[in-house]
This record gives structure tokens, C-alpha cells and sequence, in this order.
């Protein structure tokens, strides 16, 4: 072939009965639209292919018509494979009517199955999912009667349980980029994601399948400089360009360089958010953040709590993320959920969601649909509406903390926040605390045998996930436990000393949460050693913007400093430390004040040749010690 440029329906020729087709996309966004109608345009007009098995990660689609759901057809599919179905309801439609087989599996399963595929693995082996509807003691991730063969299998290593994903093969991928030349690389610069276009097109090439790209534009063969190329053309087969209406950026963008990370926009200042249920419940979930957590924020409900950070002057002292594989900047939301303004990497995410099974998540803010009284949720399916898993059970299973957030009631709840009160004016219709839920997204047993801690925020109040079930802990002001609460339950909460929900949470001016969890945190990271009269400052991560972060810090230690009543010797951790230059002189003064009138013998430690530096120059310009050594050992052995 002498170029790999084609047009759509030449391309979609090459999809055959029976084969495995990998639809890349996350939900809204880089959705390889030209492809979708062309294949649709091919079934509705030869009835062929058929029979294909469809493997998709984010639910590719606008949950109407477009993406994915265009190939909803009888006889076009025989299987599919998803992760989020929310946003392709027609596919879910054929799955819940028994006309196809289908499964659902965490997005992040999926996600690393597509790597796992193009290292020749059988599959992916994994905790993830255990004790859920995707344990094949429950479910095993099965979506109907007509779906008979096991996906997923229990298995034991080194005394662990874990699941095993059987790897499909796939046989064709449609993938998106910007930019191709006419050797088939791709440059993926205007895309507002990189997805896992790099591991699909791998898998799909190295199970001897064929890659269709879809792309804006093509360019001379060379053009393209080697670090814009993010799939080699030995990868892909065939390039198609799509027509402007079938190459958004997301469904709610046709472009946005801010979406693409190709600039940097001024942030206006959110509007407040009127105050009312929703403002509520994301107001008392913001007392959960924590200066310097890497947080997940889920679409919906947890949205507003991006709002209220920002109300309260938190957003520079945390960083938000995004499953797809977005760190920081201002998550998306609606039409643009996925994506970010001002972020500071983007990630493959098949890389966000190995940090995120890792670990690398202290707090994560997600839905609340359905709940029993062993905290267990169901987010994923409901009677005939099948939303699926997305990833949810990645993102749940491994924070450290996991927040639920959602009304106490559905259908019709109407509330009254007045003179810092809550009253309830019209109550929902339906429960979502209920007896049995549909199916288990969420194993609060599973949350509570790791010891996560695990709270759950409504408008009216709060419980928490104990070993013996849900305990109600906090109750809004104005709201009766037993004419509010407790009727309204399908089981009755552990109740030892529920307390009242903070009530600067339900008057309309700002909390002032940012004094008060930095004043914590900062609290948090002083301990003293009576018995070697040594006070240990761990700063680690801290981050100080302004001159005001520097007071806390002064007022912090000097409350400490006084409590002990005596000088006393300091060792400080300044490992992942930043101090930015408005800041700099103002810490630089802290220091001086401290040591002029609470420490003895001081020394400081990072690994950051760089801080050391800039930090010890600091220190040095105002008369004192500026040595800051390597490691703690070293720092211990100078005092």
C-alpha cells in the first residue's frame, strides 16, 4: 500500500462476521465517530458484519445516539464487553432484553487488559472486584441469563485472593488522532485525551488484527517530529479523516486548546452555588479534603465538591484527578466529564489507574444510588436502566478514603436551608437506604475487613462504615432522627452518640474550611519526644503559597513550642517541600522567630538538591544555620 490514507467505508470493509472489535473512546470524549457511522451505514445497508463481539473501556457515546450506540443492532452484535454502559444505553437495551451476551468488568480491568493483550498474557490478574457482583461467587460480571461463559475466575496466589480476566482477542481497533502521515503515525496533539490509544492499537496489532485510525488531518510522511508520534505507524493499518461533525473534541466541544493542554486559560472565579441540598452535602464532604491529597472526584453529585474547594480557597492545596489519566487543573464536567483545564500531566489511562490500584488515591468522592446496611452500594444497575461499574470498583476499592455523597431520598425531595437549619419541605419518593440492593458495586464487608474508613454524606446526615454495619454519626441541624431519618430506612443504623452536622455548613456565607483543615493538618505533622526534649516537623508535601501559609506554620509550632515550655531541639523533614516565592521571605522570618525564641539545636533534611539549596540560601541571608542535610540519619547525628 502506498499510503495507509482511506476512506471510511473503505475501511470498515475490513471488519468481518465474528470478529472482536476494540471501540475506543471515554464516554464523551475522542470518540471515533466517522468510523461508527460508516460501520452502521455498511450493517443497515448489506446486513454485514455480523455477529461482532464489541469491546469497549469508558462507554463510548452521548447517551443518545451517537458513538457506540449507533452499532445497537440485532445481528450487528453478539457480545460485548464493557466497562461504563451509561452513556451507550442503546447497546445496555439489547443486554438487559436478552438479545446479546454481555459483560460488565471495572474500566480499569479493561484497561489493563488492553496492555496485558499486547504482552501476549492470557489475562489480568487482579483484587479488584472482589467481593462485588464481578466475584464470579456473586455474578462474575455477567449482565444476563443469555451470557454462559466465565470471564472471570477466583483464584489464590501466595495466600491472596484475586480475580483473573480472560484476555479477548481482538480483531479490529477504531482509535482517534489528530494527525497522521502517510506512513499511519499518529500525533494525538489536539485530542483532549490520549485514552489507551497506544495499548489498543498494540494489543489489536500484536494479536495479528488490524488498527483504523480516525484523524483530523494528514501530513507529509516525516513531518511528524518522533516526540509528537504517540502510535508508530507499524501499528496501524488504515487512516481515515473525518468530516469536522464527526471529530469533536468531546460532545459538548468541537475544540478547545485548553481541553487539549495546548494552553493555559485564566480561571474565573466559580459562581457560589445556591444553598441547598446539593451545596449541603458537598459542603460537608469538603471537611474530608485535605491540603496536599491527590483526590478523585466522580461525575454527578461529587462535581460540587470541586465547587466548594474553590469557594473556600482549597483547589492550590490539593490535586484533582480523573480515571482517563488526568493530574490537576479543574476537572470537566457534563458534556466535557473526562477532561481538564489547567491540568499538569496527562496520563495513559491504563498509568492512572496502576497509581490509582496502588494506592496513590487519599480521598475519593463518589455517588450514592443504593446502600444496605453493611454499607454496600449499588451504583452500576438498576431494574431496567444498566449504568455499569466504569470505575468505580478501581477507584472505591483502593482510596484510602472513600466518601459516598448523594440525597438521603430520590424522586421529588424538595429542602429548605434557612438561619442555619435544615427542613425538609418535600420528602422523596423513593429510599435509597434499602433492605437488598440490586446489585453490589461497592462490598462495604470487603471495606470494612481492610479497615478503610468509608462515610457516607447526605443532606440530613452522616454515617459511617463500622465492622458491625452503618452507624449514624452526624445529624443536620433541624432534622429529627426519628421523624426524618429512621422511617425512611429499610434497616435501623448503630447509633451510639450521632453529634450534629457542623453547622457553618447550612448559613450562606463562606465556612472558612481552609484555616481550619491546614490548621489540622498542620497540627498532624508535629510530634515531641519528651524524653530527648526533640520536636520532630514532618513537611513532608507541604505546600506554602503565600505569605499567610507561612503564619499558619508559625502559629502552628509556636503553639506547640509553648505548650511545652521549654527550648527544645528540632529535627524538620523537608522532603517534597514547596515554598513559592511570594511565600520564601515570609518563611524565611517564620524560621528566624522560631529559633530566636523556641529552638535549641535545629537541623533540616530533604533529598531535593534544589531545595536545599534555595531553601538553605533563604535561611542564610537571615544569620542562621543554613546546612540542610541529605537524609534524616544525617540530621539526627548533627544534633
Amino acid at each position: 500500500m502506498q499510503s495507509k490514507i482511506v476512506s471510511a467505508d473503505e475501511a470498515v470493509r475490513l471488519v468481518h462476521d465474528g470478529d472482536t472489535l476494540v471501540f475506543s473512546g471515554f464516554g464523551v470524549v475522542g470518540v471515533p465517530d466517522e468510523l461508527g457511522v460508516a460501520l452502521e451505514q455498511r450493517f443497515l445497508e448489506t446486513g454485514a458484519p455480523r455477529d461482532l463481539t464489541l469491546f469497549f473501556g469508558g462507554g463510548p457515546g452521548d447517551g443518545q445516539d451517537k458513538g457506540a450506540n449507533r452499532l445497537a443492532h440485532e445481528g450487528l452484535i453478539k457480545r460485548a464487553i464493557g466497562g461504563h454502559w451509561g452513556l451507550v444505553p442503546k447497546i445496555g437495551e439489547l443486554a438487559l432484553a436478552d438479545k446479546i451476551e454481555a459483560y460488565n468488568l471495572p474500566l480499569g480491568v479493561i484497561s489493563h487488559l488492553y496492555r496485558d493483550i499486547a504482552a501476549g498474557l492470557p489475562g489480568n490478574l487482579s483484587p479488584v472486584g472482589l467481593g462485588t457482583f464481578v466475584d464470579p461467587r456473586l455474578e462474575g460480571g455477567k449482565v444476563n441469563h443469555r451470557t454462559e461463559e466465565d470471564l472471570v475466575e477466583l483464584t489464590e496466589l501466595d495466600g491472596r485472593e484475586l480475580l483473573f480476566f480472560k484476555a479477548p482477542k481482538p480483531n479490529v481497533a477504531f482509535i482517534r488522532g489528530t494527525t497522521a502521515d502517510g506512513d499511519g503515525n499518529l500525533a494525538l496533539n489536539r485530542e483532549a485525551l490520549t485514552q489507551d490509544t497506544l495499548a489498543i492499537a498494540m494489543a489489536t496489532k500484536n494479536a495479528g488484527g488490524l488498527v483504523i485510525a480516525q484523524v483530523e488531518y494528514v501530513t507529509e510522511t516525516g513531518a511528524l517530529l518522533p516526540r509528537q508520534v504517540q502510535v508508530p505507524g507499524i501499528l496501524v493499518d488504515c487512516v481515515v479523516v473525518a468530516t469536522p461533525e464527526h471529530h469533536w473534541q468531546t460532545y459538548g466541544t468541537q475544540y478547545s486548546p485548553a481541553l487539549s493542554g495546548e494552553m493555559r486559560v485564566p480561571l474565573d472565579a466559580l459562581p457560589p452555588m445556591p444553598l441547598d441540598a446539593r451545596k449541603v452535602i458537598a459542603r460537608r464532604a469538603a471537611f474530608e479534603l485535605m491540603p496536599n491529597a491527590v483526590v478523585n472526584l466522580g461525575i454527578g453529585m461529587p462535581e460540587g465538591v470541586a465547587n466548594i474547594a474553590a469557594e473556600e480557597h482549597l483547589l492550590p492545596y490539593m490535586t484533582l484527578t480523573a480515571e482517563p489519566g488526568i493530574v490537576g487543573g479543574v476537572p470537566g464536567s457534563g458534556l466535557n466529564f473526562g477532561t481538564s483545564v489547567n491540568a499538569s500531566a496527562q496520563l495513559d489511562m491504563n498509568q492512572q489507574f496502576d497509581f490509582y490500584d496502588g494506592g496513590g488515591l487519599d480521598l475519593a468522592v463518589l455517588g450514592l444510588a443504593e446502600c444496605d446496611a453493611r454499607g454496600n452500594i449499588n451504583v452500576s444497575r438498576f431494574g431496567t436502566k444498566l449504568a455499569g461499574a466504569g470505575g468505580f470498583i478501581n477507584i472505591t476499592q483502593n482510596s484510602r478514603i472513600v466518601i459516598f455523597v448523594g440525597t438521603f431520598m430520590a424522586g421529588g425531595l424538595k429542602v429548605e436551608v434557612a438561619d442555619g437549619q435544615l427542613k425538609i419541605l418535600n420528602e422523596g419518593k423513593y429510599r435509597k437506604f434499602v433492605e437488598k440492593i440490586d446489585q453490589v458495586t461497592f462490598s462495604g464487608e470487603y471495606a470494612a475487613q481492610n479497615g478503610k474508613r468509608v462515610i457516607y454524606v447526605t443532606e440530613r446526615c452522616v454515617l459511617a462504615l463500622t465492622p458491625e454495619g452503618l452507624e449514624l454519626t452526624e445529624v443536620a441541624p433541624g432534622i429529627d432522627i426519628e421523624r426524618d431519618i429512621l422511617p425512611y430506612m429499610a434497616f435501623r443504623p448503630i447509633m451510639r452518640d450521632p453529634q450534629p452536622m457542623d453547622e457553618r455548613i447550612f448559613r450562606p456565607e463562606p465556612m472558612g474550611l481552609k484555616a481550619s483543615l491546614l490548621a489540622i493538618s498542620l497540627l498532624d505533622r508535629i510530634s515531641y519526644d519528651a524524653e530527648r526534649n526533640l520536636l520532630f516537623l514532618n513537611f513532608q508535601a507541604l505546600k506554602l503559597r503565600t505569605p499567610k501559609d507561612a503564619q499558619d506554620v508559625q502559629d502552628a509550632v509556636e503553639r506547640r513550642c509553648q505548650e511545652i515550655g521549654r527550648k527544645v531541639d528540632v529535627i524538620v523533614n523537608y522532603d517534597g517541600f514547596e515554598v513559592s516565592e511570594p511565600a520564601l521571605d515570609a518563611y524565611a522570618q517564620v524560621v528566624e522567630h522560631m529559633v530566636t525564641h523556641y529552638y535549641g539545636k535545629i537541623t533540616r533534611y530533604t533529598t531535593s538538591a534544589f531545595l536545599r539549596d534555595k531553601l538553605g540560601a533563604a535561611i542564610q541571608d537571615r544569620g542562621l544555620a543554613p546546612h540542610i542535610f541529605e537524609t534524616r540519619a544525617e540530621a539526627e547525628t548533627a544534633l
